[in-house]
């Protein structure tokens, strides 16, 4: 037991070191992040299970030899880095409010998310208690292409006359894979209880789909919302977005491209516009390459699978499917959101959209880094998941107050104060 002990050890102390240090070598890469990914957002649950692991080898003979007790001082070691985890997650609270969250709308305090989704993260896909989903909901048609949609609400009947406010999420997936029954889970089941309809939208993927197809798809979306909100009790007129990582970059093409022809073939008169957007760890630049070793539009999986054209001799089209290239003075507001140990897509990118989208756009940007957050933070119903939740809740909500009383696509004034102050001080972490 002296060694089973000592090699459990050595991988409490690698986890532990992995997700505070993510490797970022292309051979490493993947493994790294799926390690990370689950030791940070699942750290509570981990460390009582390397607790335990450890107890039991130790009374069971794990101590009588020297690789034993090297082990559970390695084994100490990595649950004290879970520790810390922890710790930063506890943070998300203090960063948010930081950025201009405001969580104070309200006399009273705002609901929470519930904590048995934090102790048994599986019933996220459960829908919550007073939400109710409709599934399958067909948007878009041509053909044998079926594009479809997962409606999320209050049980309870709107007042008559009333309509809710409207939230598409985008799914992930590097632009190759991901399903609307796979992310934005948490999010928009904590959206319909606070009383918004939510849309877990599908759009075509690569390699058989060719950018734009992708953004092309949900604009096709925004178009059927206009005429079909009503039918689900949401305001046609009042909608916002939001989705991580591939989902993140459409989150930002959505929102920067209202209205834009290129991008609407065949229905160039629809209302594309967004009162809001919440991109989560996205690429927003295909072209500079920032924070990467070269321009993100020249990896393999962007070139040869989504846009399918070489990159050198078409910059032009890869500028085209960058966000920070649609930036622009009326762009709706924006919250943008990122992990401060994403290892798939450096939090350096989110800092310089923010900061281009700041020079230019008149709304309100704010900006959340999440310390020790890593890539898809989201997807698990951790503490940091909740805390970011109710954070985009209270943020939205407070677009939709605006919105009904007539004073304007921007944050309410509390927010914008405090936007000063941190526009002179840097991003927020």
């Amino acid at each position: 037991m002296t060694h089973v002990l000592l090699a459990l050890g050595i991988l409490f102390a690698l986890l532990a070191v992995n997700a505070h240090r993510p490797s970022r070598h292309p051979v490493l890469l993947a493994p790294s992040f799926f390690a990370g990914w689950w030791t940070i957002e699942l750290a509570p649950h981990l460390l009582a299970a390397e607790a335990a692991a450890l107890v039991l080898t130790a009374w069971n003979g794990g101590l009588d030899g020297w690789a034993g007790r090297a082990g559970l001082v390695l084994g100490a070691a990595g649950a004290a880095g879970l520790a810390a985890t922890i710790a930063a997650a506890r943070r998300t609270t203090v960063t948010l409010r930081e950025c201009g969250v405001p969580f104070e709308l309200d006399p009273g305090p705002a609901p929470r998310y519930p904590r048995s989704h934090l102790v048994v993260p599986p019933l996220c896909l459960i829908p919550r208690r007073g939400v109710r989903v409709q599934r399958n909901v067909t948007f878009h048609e041509d053909g044998r292409l079926r594009l479809k949609l997962d409606v999320y609400r209050p049980s309870a009947e709107p007042a008559e006359g009333e309509l809710r406010p409207g939230l598409m999420q985008i799914h992930g997936g590097g632009w190759i894979i991901g399903d609307k029954r796979e992310q934005g889970l948490p999010l928009l089941n904590h959206m319909a209880v606070q009383g918004w309809v939510g849309f877990n939208v599908n759009y075509r993927l690569s390699p058989r789909a060719t950018w734009p197809d992708h953004l092309i798809d949900l604009k096709r979306f925004l178009a059927w919302y206009r005429e079909h909100a009503a039918e689900y009790g949401a305001d046609p007129d009042f909608l916002c977005v939001t989705g991580g990582s591939a989902g993140g970059h459409l989150t930002a093409m959505v929102a920067l491209t209202a209205n834009d022809p290129d991008f609407q073939p065949g229905f160039e008169d629809a209302d594309t516009s967004v009162q809001g957007a919440v991109p989560f760890y996205g690429v927003y630049d295909f072209c500079e390459p920032g924070p990467w070793p070269v321009p993100f539009g020249s990896t393999r999986l962007v070139e040869r699978w989504v846009v399918k054209l070489p990159f050198a001799e078409n910059r032009d089209a890869y500028a085209k499917a960058s966000p920070v290239t649609h930036v622009r003075e009326d762009a709706p507001p924006f919250f943008v959101v990122h992990g401060s140990h994403d290892s798939l897509i450096p939090v350096p990118e989110a800092r310089r959209f923010v900061e281009q989208l700041r020079a230019t756009s008149r709304a309100p940007v704010l900006y959340a880094e999440m310390k020790g957050g890593q890539h898809a933070f989201d997807v698990f119903p951790s503490y940091r998941t909740a805390r970011v939740v109710e954070g985009v809740e209270r943020y939205l909500t407070g677009l939709h107050r605006q919105y009904r009383r007539g004073t304007g696509p921007a944050v309410p004034g509390e927010v914008a104060d405090s936007l000063d102050r941190s526009a002179q001080d840097g991003p927020v972490g």
